[in-house]
């Protein structure tokens, strides 16, 4: 019973304080936007992988999500289907992203980017050529060759890559809306493996930078976000664990957690201990 009531005077003291915090300290001075359009969540999610479409939908919910890919080529494209992925996305619900995941070729990734629009998609395309089977890495040399096609037929890309900054900058300069380097190979919950190159990526480009590709779980995501990149795109950190929902939530709060550490600015590393507490001014001192 102490405990408890230690637990409610506490939690009557932090409300009592809450309007000492101005809502401007948690307003984003750069407010997340691709191709003149605004977003409110820098998360984004894909559909794959759920044991449900119910559980997806409700993990969908859960990230705060605005943003949800489609896989063209791996899903059934007729949304009167119950079964299908795209009867239960309200496309005035969510914003629905073409995703060429699956294709080998320029020429295999701008064919389904056609046949997105066609079958009613918006003109804004996630852009995937991938070049290896087993690892799953980009194709470049393909990826830049779609973008430019791609591009000159009206399509806003937003170019899945490595995490060359050479890559990053020659798709900016073909058009693309958006880049994003992978933070690790699909599928593989490695985190990020070279934030160097990420910040690197950010530093230069004028467009927005999306960490795509191996996120595993919270912690991952939020130090993404530190990097100051202005979002992240993810699916099987979500839909592999073992609670989807809960994880789709925590993946919410930790790309919110990391976008304001970004913005607060860390503290400096020091080799040494600094005291947290200041001695000028104490007695004997």
């Amino acid at each position: 019973m102490t405990h408890l009531r230690s637990f409610t005077s506490w939690v009557g003291a932090d409300m009592a304080h809450a309007d000492l915090l101005s809502p401007m300290t948690l307003i984003d001075p750069q407010p997340f936007v691709i191709a003149g359009r605004e977003f409110r969540s820098r998360l984004m999610v894909g559909t794959g992988k759920y044991a449900s479409n119910a559980q997806m939908i409700e993990a969908i919910e859960a990230s705060g999500a605005e943003v949800v890919t489609v896989a063209v080529r791996r899903v059934d494209l007729d949304r009167s289907k119950d079964e299908a992925i795209l009867h239960h996305l309200d496309p005035d619900h969510f914003f629905l992203l073409a995703n060429t995941a699956g294709c080998y070729s320029a020429s295999e990734a701008i064919r389904y980017a056609r046949l997105a629009r066609a079958a009613g998609f918006n003109e804004w395309v996630k852009l995937e050529v991938i070049g290896d089977q087993q690892t799953l890495l980009p194709d470049t040399a393909g990826l830049l060759q779609a973008t430019k096609t791609l591009v000159d037929e009206g399509f806003k890309v937003l170019a899945y890559t490595n995490d060359d900054l050479i890559t990053a900058l020659k798709l900016e300069e073909a058009g693309a809306v958006a880049v994003m380097p992978l933070a690790s190979p699909i599928g593989s919950g490695l985190g990020m493996l070279n934030p160097y190159a990420i910040r690197t990526i950010k530093q230069r480009l004028s467009v927005p930078v999306i960490v795509d590709a191996g996120v595993g779980t919270a912690s991952d995501a939020c130090i993404v976000m530190e990097q100051g990149v202005d979002g992240i795109l993810m699916n099987t950190g979500i839909a592999a664990a073992q609670d989807p929902v809960r994880m789709a939530a925590a993946m919410k709060n930790a790309v919110e957690a990391g976008r304001h550490a970004y913005l607060a600015g860390r503290m400096p590393r020091r080799e040494v201990a600094v005291p947290s507490s200041p001695t000028k001014g104490m007695l004997g001192a």
